[in-house]
């Protein structure tokens, strides 16, 4: 018995010493036990606490580095265009422009706020709601081949514009399912303008099969494809593969595909 209470003074000692060293931000620590110990079980509770407050802790850290990247890289692409705006203002403003021209500068300047920098702000938004987990998605039951459809008769004449040789096999049959359409549209229109702008490739196919549980939306090119080392990154907060300021986008739509 005495020795039995030896035992439990250490480990209590043991477990005191990790939880002071947990309170003061080592979350890191952990209280190594024995399977014939008393205290397993509060020694394993400890442990379970840390590693959770450590995966937090990572979460928070990367949240916020990639609202750090979000704000560099939307303020980067906003400059632009919001200094061409400025500009046509300030032209109308100062009468440098009259008559025709002052009413295509008007027009232009009300291009840029209305496309570019309602862009900008429509992104920001999205992307702190899907964030912060405030993001509702509103699934509809709706005949996914029909919608498919749709969207994709919006893009062949980019495809074709592109001089890409596409595919398109969507069965004529209705396939009922429930499913968010907006969310659906903006991942298949993120995955196609990423063919185009990034992939290098000559052809690209849409493939949906279905069985009676679920349906299978495939989207494939003959490009360049995604590097080895970049795969493992593709669904994290704002990863861009390319990485170069030329390219367009600020991988927010990874946030939405994987959420989604």
């Amino acid at each position: 018995l005495l020795t039995r209470l030896h035992r439990v003074r250490g480990q209590l000692s043991l477990i005191k010493d990790a939880l002071m060293d947990i309170k003061s931000g080592n979350l890191n620590r952990r209280v190594l036990v024995r399977e014939s110990d008393m205290t397993k079980q509060i020694c394993y509770d400890i442990n379970e606490i840390a590693m959770s407050s450590q995966s937090r802790l990572i979460q928070q850290k990367q949240s916020e580095q990639a609202y750090k990247r979000l704000m560099t890289s939307l303020s980067h692409d906003v400059k632009t265009p919001l200094a061409s705006l400025v500009g046509y203002l300030e032209a109308v403003e100062s009468k440098m422009v009259t008559g025709a021209e002052q009413e295509e500068y008007i027009r232009d300047g009300c291009g840029k706020s209305d496309t570019t920098l309602k862009e900008f702000v429509t992104v920001l938004f999205e992307w702190v709601k899907l964030d912060a987990g405030e993001q509702i998605f509103h699934f509809e039951l709706c005949d996914l081949n029909e919608l498919s459809r749709n969207i994709m008769a919006d893009w062949v004449p980019l495809l074709e514009s592109h001089d890409l040789t596409y595919e398109i096999e969507i069965p004529e049959t209705e396939y009922m399912t429930r499913v968010d359409s907006t969310a659906y549209t903006r991942i298949l229109n993120n995955l196609l303008q990423n063919i185009l702008t990034h992939s290098v490739a000559s052809q690209v196919s849409l493939t949906v099969t279905e069985t009676e549980q679920q349906a299978k939306i495939v989207v494939a090119d003959n490009g360049k494809g995604i590097s080895a080392s970049d795969l493992p990154h593709i669904f994290e907060r704002m990863y861009q593969c390319d990485h170069s300021r030329a390219a367009k986008g600020n991988g927010w739509d990874s946030l939405l595909q994987r959420n989604w």
